[in-house]
């Protein structure tokens, strides 16, 4: 086998067994159950990826407190990035609470559209 050859295979196996332990890793917390174990690397990948895609379903889920909520969870809802995000925070600290999920479109970037794609995930609670 040549010196390539055998370099290829190492970085074969090294790729497998990182994907192999981070999969074991990010199942424990979770849940307590062993991980499944794969016969080669693009399986394993494939796990991963599904495993992610659960994760951000279940996060898109996730109802959202306006009046509460930090800079990264106001991320998750759609149309919102880190700078209509921090406009959010900042109308919140400047006038205080929300009153209705409407009221939202009172921040500067946020229009009825967005209120709208998100309403099923945000909430008033003072």
């Amino acid at each position: 086998m040549s010196a390539v050859n055998k370099y290829a295979t190492y970085n074969s196996s090294l790729m497998f067994c990182l994907l192999l332990i981070g999969c074991i890793i990010s199942a424990l917390p979770a849940q307590v159950q062993a991980a499944p174990c794969f016969d080669d690397p693009a399986s394993a990948y494939q796990y991963l990826l599904a495993q992610e895609k659960s994760a951000v379903k279940a996060r898109e889920q996730k109802r959202v407190n306006i009046n509460r909520a930090s800079e990264g969870e106001l991320t998750s809802l759609n149309g919102i990035g880190s700078s209509k995000a921090q406009a959010i925070i900042l109308y919140r600290e400047m006038f205080g609470d929300f009153k209705s999920v409407d009221e939202l479109q009172k921040v500067k970037g946020i229009g009825a559209k967005t209120v709208e794609k998100n309403r099923s995930r945000l909430q008033i609670s003072e």
